[in-house]
């Protein structure tokens, strides 16, 4: 089994980082010969999308579509491909991801996905372009909203769940939300990080 951890944070050794090498700890407690990376995508040069919707329309049997920018994206997706679970862990930033996951986030959505969903009366909607089903956690950082305000302040998790489900047909196995660790500190979340980490895997 293959877990990529992708950490949205632009400061190293902080409390995202910390907290997505605690869930990694409980995951190789779980299964000690699973392959994991972690990647920063600060260390990564990811433009942004440019909405030439290429990759949306591409027809394609394989596991995913070609995008027309060449940067680091093309090594992420070879990462991405060969995930069996995914660890995503981002600060809040205005209430939502940091911009380095925003981006990542909107180049993966149509390479991986095809316009073959449908709501109700709503189609060509984000349809994962092959079968493989993936595990997903999650780890949201806030530094000064506590966890009873964390509705009014974490539009992440529930991003980052809706784009990797409809493109990498992820199923989220839970989520955790650090919160006000500017005051209470990242170590309060380590427990539930690690616990998370052995969920991923259960």
């Amino acid at each position: 089994m293959h877990v990529l951890a992708v950490v949205g944070s632009p400061r190293k050794g902080k409390a995202t980082d910390k907290l997505v090498d605690k869930a990694i700890s409980g995951v190789k407690f779980k299964n000690p010969d699973c392959e994991v990376q972690k990647i920063h995508l600060t260390d990564y040069d990811i433009n942004y999308c440019r909405n030439c919707l290429v990759c949306r329309d591409t027809v394609t049997d394989q596991p995913q579509a070609r995008c027309t920018i060449r940067d680091d994206m093309d090594k992420i997706n070879d990462y991405i491909l060969k995930s069996d679970a995914l660890i995503m862990g981002t600060p809040v930033h205005s209430s939502f991801v940091t911009a380095p996951m925003a981006t990542f986030l909107e180049r993966i959505v149509w390479v991986f996905a095809k316009p073959e969903g449908k709501i109700l009366n709503l189609k060509g909607l984000p349809k994962p372009r092959t079968d493989k089903k993936r595990k997903l956690a999650i780890i949201v950082v806030s530094g000064g909203v506590p966890p009873i305000l964390r509705r009014f302040c974490d539009n992440a998790t529930h991003h980052i769940n809706d784009v990797l489900n409809c493109s990498l047909n992820t199923k989220k196995v839970g989520d955790m939300y650090a919160g006000d660790v500017e005051n209470r500190g990242v170590e309060l979340y380590m427990e539930k990080a690690y616990n998370l980490g052995k969920k991923l895997l259960s």
